[in-house]
């Protein structure tokens, strides 16, 4: 088994909680899998809001 890399890990929880204004213990409380699943998600939001035309 290896260890997930903790560079990664602190980028990770530093997305969710800039984003999502979650504190740290709520993040890194969650399963890898949960966690990366929310980054995908704030991701997929932030790049269709970038695509709008500027008013």
């Amino acid at each position: 088994m290896t260890r997930y890399p903790s560079a990664r890990l602190h980028e990770e929880v530093a997305y969710l909680a800039y984003h999502l204004h979650w504190p740290y213990e709520t993040v890194m409380g969650m399963e890898h899998a949960e966690r990366l699943r929310w980054v995908e998600e704030v991701t997929r939001l932030n790049r269709r809001l970038n695509e709008q035309p500027a008013l």
